[in-house]
């Protein structure tokens, strides 16, 4: 079978001998930029029933169709763990929706906090930066990107099952190895530039939940914090192990 290079995430059920019909923008990009022919083949999924190997049927300036041909790996989804961070710079903000993606998250949820620099989100924007990279890294999963929560509020209906792994920026020193805690449902929650306000950390400090970690020696920018939170957890606690 041909090696296919290109991959796509399609919001369509998956089975064999299935017809795939392709958005404008899916269209252009296959027909227009990748210069792709009736009879090319490439990698689809939906995030939900692994990764299928497609064959182009009909192409159109407009669109076009794709027919599934067979599954070429089985739906791996992310391990339950959530990533909270206060937006930063656009392409700061898009770089750690996109690592958060290729490290396994499952779900991202942008928090307000006392001193995020960014009120606002393109949150379809956002979760157009998590497809794309699920498409490049290999994934049959796309995490959920959420619009915009304050965290205060995001807390009060916290479910406390779910553990969250607090980097706590006042905690300089070794990193946290995570060693002997509890798998099951977490959260990474990273701060903004200007770390978490006074009631923000006396509130995070008082809930069981809730394990602060030190991510290191040094003080590390929002958007390295959250990679390396996420490494930490996953290469503890996660599917990397």
């Amino acid at each position: 079978m041909a090696q296919a290079k290109i991959r796509l995430y399609l919001d369509q059920p998956l089975a064999g001998g299935q017809p795939l019909l392709l958005t404008e923008a899916q269209a252009h990009y296959l027909f227009a930029v990748m210069r792709l022919a009736v009879g090319a083949q490439l990698l689809v999924f939906n995030g939900r029933q692994g990764e299928w190997l497609a064959e182009v049927s009909q192409v159109g300036k407009r669109g076009g169709t794709l027919r599934a041909v067979a599954q070429t790996a089985p739906q791996r989804d992310a391990p339950d763990l959530w990533l909270m961070f206060a937006p930063i710079k656009k392409a700061r903000t898009d770089f750690i929706v996109e690592k958060a993606t290729e490290l396994g998250a499952a779900r991202i949820l942008p928090v307000q906090t006392d001193f995020t620099n960014s009120d606002r989100i393109r949150q379809d924007r956002l979760q157009a930066h998590a497809i794309e990279a699920a498409e490049q890294c290999g994934g049959t999963f796309v995490p959920q990107v959420d619009e915009l929560s304050h965290l205060s509020r995001l807390l009060d209906g916290w479910n406390p099952a779910r553990r969250i792994l607090w980097a706590d920026e006042s905690r300089l020193g070794p990193a946290a190895t995570l060693a002997g805690m509890a798998q099951g449902p977490w959260a990474v929650l990273i701060g903004p530039e200007g770390g978490f306000s006074a009631p923000e950390r006396a509130r995070l400090a008082a809930l069981p939940q809730v394990t602060p970690v030190s991510l290191g020696p040094r003080i590390l920018r929002a958007d390295t914090a959250a990679v390396a939170a996420l490494v930490l957890w996953q290469a503890n606690l996660g599917d990397w192990r």
